[in-house]
């Protein structure tokens, strides 16, 4: 049987070697929005390590975007050399370099999850957070609840977010509308309460994803995909929910969006979440069949044979992995001997690569 996992995948002018893509994830190493030789070196082992897709972490859209003050940004032209670079590398192993932009909303200005995680207050680097409305995230501050006029302002933070993203070499965005960050703060009823065109129905609460999405389009060229990460559900009583996340999904579809990264919860901390291998593939498996969009499946996924199932099986086009990916760089070379499809390992590596694979 042939290895779906290692067949390629066109994503508008681009053409991903494998199924496999690196899922951003936040490293927290970072002064004043840089990227340092951590991050050169986290996703440069990634790329080398077969991965088609190699996305960097959520990276801020404006510095009161960040979970912590030590979040990677990209709200000034001076965050570009570093990123260049990484990004060049990345190309230079047959990878695609992508990035996650984002703004955190009410939970931003934390610490570390080493360090804590809790509330940074101005003394030590924090900042006013904000929201749809001044409802705050369970043992967090309360945040400011954005003003009708400020609106605007995250669009366009987004929007000059894509057009550096473009300059600094990366071929694909994706679009951070999960985990309970603003985006998604405004698509759920749990935290928009508000009375204006941006709140209450669901054609206004997915207002502002959209008009990110429009702004973020505009600035990227024809052949660069567009990729958006939703929770799929709050796991939640009367919050966001599947069904609105297809009806979401069929809107970016039109919208220019190429993909959807199907993630769930982070919206509040009582979510009661399925935590299993898979879990949140059936959620990815759903908006692909009934959205009519690509969709990238995460999640507990932890190996060769489940990751080659799930595309073989048509539940997803592409398979994100991030812990795994964390424990093993080379994931992707380990899976194509695993399952035996011929797949070019790098030929400073080629004398490792086992017999016969």
């Amino acid at each position: 049987m042939s290895a779906h996992l290692f067949s390629p995948l066109a994503l508008r002018g681009l053409t991903l070697r494998n199924r496999l893509m690196v899922a951003p994830m936040c490293q927290y190493s970072c002064a004043d929005g840089m990227a340092t030789d951590w991050h050169l070196v986290h996703l440069g082992s990634r790329a080398v390590g077969g991965a088609a897709l190699v996305c960097a972490e959520a990276t801020a859209v404006e510095p009161r975007g960040r979970i912590s003050p030590h979040d990677l940004g990209i709200w000034s032209d001076r965050h570009l050399e570093p990123l260049a670079r990484m990004t060049a590398f990345i190309r230079e192993q047959g990878s695609v370099p992508a990035v996650q932009l984002a703004h955190a909303g009410r939970k931003a200005s934390v610490s570390r999850p080493w360090e804590g995680g809790k509330s940074v207050d101005a003394a030590h680097g924090g900042w006013q957070t904000l929201a749809p409305s001044a409802i705050a995230f369970t043992g967090l501050p309360a945040p400011r609840a954005l003003e009708p006029a400020e609106i605007p302002e995250v669009v366009a933070a987004f929007k000059d977010a894509a057009r550096r993203s473009v300059q600094a070499g990366f071929q694909a965005i994706e679009v951070h509308a999960a985990h309970g960050y603003l985006l998604h703060q405004f698509l759920s009823p749990l935290s928009n309460k508000r009375t204006d065109r941006y709140g209450g129905s669901f054609e206004n609460r997915v207002r502002l994803a959209l008009e990110v999405v429009d702004a973020v389009r505009a600035e990227l060229p024809q052949n660069l995909p567009l990729l958006v990460r939703v929770s799929y559900t709050d796991w939640a009583p009367g919050g966001w929910d599947l069904e609105q996340t297809i009806e979401l999904a069929r809107l970016l579809k039109a919208h220019g969006v190429d993909a959807i990264d199907c993630s769930s919860s982070g919206l509040v901390a009582e979510a009661k979440v399925p935590v299993g291998p898979g879990y949140q593939v059936p959620g990815a498996e759903r908006v692909r069949r009934e959205a009519g969009i690509p969709t990238v499946a995460v999640g507990l996924i932890t190996s060769a044979e489940q990751a080659d199932a799930i595309v073989r099986e048509g539940k997803a086009d592409l398979v994100a992995l991030a812990r795994e990916e964390l424990r093993d760089p080379y994931f992707p070379l380990h899976a194509a001997v695993a399952l035996k499809a011929d797949f070019a390992w790098p030929p400073q590596y080629l004398r490792a690569k086992p017999a016969g694979s």
